[in-house]
């Protein structure tokens, strides 16, 4: 299919689609210019935008929440020791993550990869510089990152056999290609000044939900709830229209079969204008003889309309692997569900089922753009300031409390003190061997028999005196005097 844009002058910043309805849940999947060699985003992240970001609060909410735990890390590098992390550390090739474009910061980069993966399924960012060059070439003044939306990107595809579709294929480049306002007569978008191919070292990719239905492209977690979306909007529709007529259930009027046309229409324009709209709720209503309502639909409570919807928005919040009680949901506001306990432990589970993983796949994605300050250094996300992951005091005492014991009881039993304190901070016992004092505790000497005689104390021998040659001198060197 086609895509087709109105003209600027037409309308500003408005699109026309020619494919399916975004909402349209029963037409078939529609991507655009994927094929064998090539894997491009779907081409409804404008409709998950406009649909679903812009115009939906819990979509919104979920979002947001994970967006601003997310942009709350920071990136070092991390020393690996037998395939354990140590410690982390900075230098000067990570001053442009911390500034990636200029006022821009940390919090900022990774908001805007938590967005596009959210509404895309996947964030692609690259180096740039003032002298227009990309990638791997941009090094001089204004070196910064630049954000390549994930609609404007495709995947291209190779293999050494030939074979698209065989094991060895590989994604050989990212090819970036601006749309500009226009008629699309094929699904390949309009070339620009702007389009640039990419190699794979020179783009960071981040996709931490992959595509069953492709190879190297990642999916959006709305996907899987696109009904639930549906769903709740057409609640919000439903009662925005209970509150415009009125705020009370439809009827049916019925009138004496004597009653005129002429007089019927004033009726019911006077009906209209005094009791429908939100204005006009809780109105007496006055009836001429001969009338009769019937209500026929239910309120909102005889709907179960707010149980209705809590069990959409807890779907919602499940497959954004946010708590519903951390994004204020019903389903989560709620019994016990607000007791401190299992508060602490939704914290946990957002923490480390959400949050910890993608700041792991962010930090390995952003890894391409950044020479390592060592073969087993690699990027790491660094969390120790994180106010949302901060234990409470007695947690953070009692953790404080286990590893002094712990350290104690390594000293105590003959090791080194600061190579037990590193092996605690590290969490890896591996890194005492070698490490061992030789002393040992008491009670690891052998028992004493309490009947045994006393051992006497050993006495030491005299020293022997030098011995004299016949000429006097001692040990019969006398130099051939």
């Amino acid at each position: 299919m086609a895509w087709q844009w109105k003209w600027p002058f037409l309308k500003r910043n408005t699109k026309s689609w020619s494919q399916p309805n975004f909402w349209d849940l029963e037409a078939p999947a529609f991507m655009m210019g994927s094929t064998a060699d090539k894997e491009r985003i779907e081409t409804n992240f404008e409709g998950y935008v406009e649909g679903a970001f812009k115009r939906n609060g819990p979509i919104f909410s979920c979002v947001v929440a994970r967006q601003m735990v997310f942009s709350e890390a920071r990136f070092m590098w991390r020393q690996f020791n037998k395939g354990r992390p140590g410690d982390l550390f900075s230098n000067a090739e990570l001053e442009l993550l911390n500034r990636p474009w200029p006022t821009g910061t940390t919090g900022e980069l990774l908001a805007r990869m938590e967005q596009d993966a959210s509404l895309a399924g996947n964030s692609f960012w690259t180096k740039v510089d003032n002298q227009g060059r990309y990638g791997n070439s941009a090094a001089g003044d204004g070196l910064r990152l630049a954000r390549l939306r994930p609609d404007w990107v495709s995947m291209v595809i190779g293999s050494s056999s030939g074979d698209l579709y065989a094991a060895d294929a590989k994604v050989i480049g990212f090819l970036y290609q601006p749309r500009q306002f226009g008629m699309m007569a094929s699904s390949e978008p309009m070339p620009t000044g702007g389009s640039v191919l990419l190699l794979p070292e020179e783009v960071a990719h981040y996709s931490p939900i992959p595509d069953p239905d492709a190879r190297f492209r990642g999916m959006s977690w709305l996907t899987p709830v696109l009904r639930e979306i549906e769903a709740d909007t057409a609640s919000t529709i439903h009662k925005k229209t209970f509150f415009d007529h009125a705020a009370v259930p439809n009827m049916v009027v019925r009138f004496d079969k004597d009653v005129q046309k002429e007089q019927f229409d004033s009726f019911v324009r006077q009906f209209k204008a005094g009791h429908e709209g939100a204005w006009n709720s809780y109105k007496t209503l006055f009836l001429q003889g001969g009338a009769d309502v019937t209500p026929l639909t239910h309120d909102f409570r005889q709907l179960d309309f707010s149980a209705t919807v809590g069990k959409g928005e807890a779907r919602i919040a499940s497959a954004a692997g946010v708590p519903p009680s951390w994004v204020g949901f019903s389903e989560g506001m709620q019994g016990s569900a607000l007791n401190a306990g299992n508060m602490a432990a939704n914290r946990r589970r957002f923490a480390d089922g959400t949050m910890r993983p993608l700041w792991r796949i962010a930090a390995a994605s952003l890894e391409v753009l950044f020479k390592p300050a060592g073969a087993s250094t690699h990027l790491w996300y660094d969390d120790r300031d994180i106010a949302f992951l901060r234990e409470d005091a007695q947690d953070r005492a009692e953790i404080v409390r286990i590893k002094f014991n712990t350290i104690d009881s390594g000293i105590k039993s003959g090791f080194e003190p600061d190579a037990v304190v590193k092996a605690v901070m590290n969490e890896d016992i591996s890194l005492l061997v070698g490490h061992h004092t030789g002393l040992v505790s008491v009670q690891m000497q052998p028992p004493v028999d309490p009947n045994a005689p006393p051992v006497p104390p050993a006495i030491e021998p005299a020293p022997v005196p030098p011995q004299l040659d016949p000429s006097g001198t001692p040990g019969g060197n006398n130099n051939g005097a």
